[in-house]
């Protein structure tokens, strides 16, 4: 094993030797709170997006709703407790109990028109 080679292996140890050397000094000063603290604290930043995305998923299972537009039966899906508009035919939608209902203002009378068959006044 050569010198240079030798020296080469050094350098890449050094960051880790640097390391421990610091962990063993803050330890032996009465440190070791300090360093199981930050122990902690890396271990939580590499827990916590694991975390959200099955967080987010849940929440997500929760909330998400596919239904069919009342006006056209477009199927789609939206956020529950929202108000959205149907890509198909633009109604205005509100996504209530899961299923989606025509958004109308206070005071609109809802109406649903039944088609007559025309007659003339010969068949009298």
């Amino acid at each position: 094993m050569s010198p240079k080679t030798f020296q080469l292996n050094l350098l890449n140890l050094r960051p880790w030797l640097t390391l421990l050397a610091v962990i063993w000094l803050l330890a032996s000063l009465g440190l070791g709170w300090l360093v199981k603290s930050l122990l902690i604290i890396f271990g939580l930043l590499l827990l916590a997006p694991a975390i959200a995305f099955v967080g987010f998923r849940w929440w997500l299972q929760r909330n998400l709703v596919a239904d069919q537009c009342p006006v056209c039966r477009y199927e789609f899906t939206g956020l529950n407790n929202s108000q959205l508009q149907c890509p198909n035919c633009g109604e205005q939608l509100l996504v209530q109990n899961r299923h989606f209902q025509r958004f109308t203002p206070e005071g609109t009378i809802d109406v649903t028109a039944v088609e007559v068959p025309k007659q003339s006044l010969e068949d009298y």
